[in-house]
């Protein structure tokens, strides 16, 4: 418990950090939709558009709720009807399909920084696609699972795992959403690189946070994030 607390914590001060950073108390964004902040040297910076500021905020937030379901998840592993199941191999081959989207939509970002519609396009095209068998391949350890009969009310450990990698999904999905809508975009004749940059950044930023929760899932049902906490309970005490 005390590792989850100071997660949420570190996420906290990460958050109260950053939005202080941009003085947010004058609330610019209200007038132009985004700060501009000057430097140290009191040469203005680039504005920061609201949407990115809005973006870390809701980072925050889903950081929490799945920090809580993880805390649920280890106070519930106490209990004598506890007993765990298998990990599908899938989830390796899903779990590079993810990591590999991560690292396309960073290509894709800095492609759109330089302006190389050429190489942005195939960049966007490849982190959507991964992403999408990184979902289908979900679905897929789901069936798995359950034709060997670890149904979801068979006993906590299954409904665990399928709420966490479901919640999980469900954000992937979200950026999806965002993603296609982008990469459509992208293949417009009469788009300019400028106008997909802020839309390109949002989602690599979006593919790396969700790409860390799922490692740290993966890390928890293969039993791996176990060690870790006995190791901190260890150091703590």
């Amino acid at each position: 418990m005390n590792v989850i607390l100071l997660f949420l914590a570190t996420i906290a001060a990460i958050i109260i950090w950053w939005l202080a950073g941009q003085r947010l108390t004058s609330k610019p964004w209200l007038e132009t939709g985004s700060v501009q902040l000057p430097d140290r040297h009191g040469i203005d910076r680039p504005p920061v558009p609201a949407v990115k500021i809005g973006l870390f905020v809701f980072l925050g937030v889903v950081g929490a709720i799945f920090s809580l379901a993880v805390s649920a998840y280890f106070m519930r592993m106490a209990s004598a009807d506890w007993w765990g199941m298998p990990i599908p191999r899938l989830l390796w081959v899903n779990t590079a399909a993810l990591a590999l989207s991560s690292a396309a939509l960073q290509w894709a970002k800095r492609e759109a920084q330089h302006g190389r519609m050429e190489s942005l396009r195939p960049a966007l095209v490849t982190g959507l696609a991964l992403a999408v068998f990184f979902l289908v391949g979900q679905i897929q350890a789901w069936r798995e699972l359950t034709a060997a009969g670890y149904v979801l009310a068979d006993n906590p450990a299954n409904s665990f795992f399928y709420m966490l990698t479901g919640l999980h999904g469900l954000h992937i999905l979200g950026g999806l959403a965002v993603l296609a809508h982008t990469t459509v975009r992208a293949f417009s004749a009469d788009v300019q690189p400028e106008k997909l940059r802020l839309s390109v950044d949002l989602s690599a930023i979006y593919s790396h946070f969700m790409l860390a929760v799922w490692l740290l899932l993966f890390a928890l049902f293969a039993g791996w994030a176990n060690d870790f906490v006995d190791l901190c309970r260890t150091l703590l005490n």
